[in-house]
């Protein structure tokens, strides 16, 4: 295989491990995230908060990692990374 193909392979094996490896992180991450995620909450629970916009503010800020989507994005950086070293090897 001339260069550039190996590199274009070994690129993509790369883009796959890393979104396997991030996506795992995630998941890992979610107890932590949950309590971090907690202490911020506590101010919208309280009626007349001055905070209470401020932290309603952020909606693109996620608490935790959502389950399905991280799992879904796990599998296919596992799937990339996978075919990625098949087509190495072969």
């Amino acid at each position: 295989m001339d260069f550039y193909g190996d590199v274009l392979l070994q690129l993509v094996t790369a883009l796959g491990a890393a979104l396997f490896l991030a996506n795992s992180y995630a998941l890992l991450r979610r107890r932590f995230d949950r309590r971090q995620g907690a202490k911020t909450s506590v101010s919208r629970t309280r009626p007349g908060s001055p905070v209470r916009k401020e932290v309603l503010a952020s909606p693109g800020r996620l608490s935790q990692a959502p389950v399905v989507r991280t799992t879904a994005y796990l599998l296919i950086g596992l799937l990339v990374m996978v075919w990625g070293i098949a087509s190495m090897t072969s």
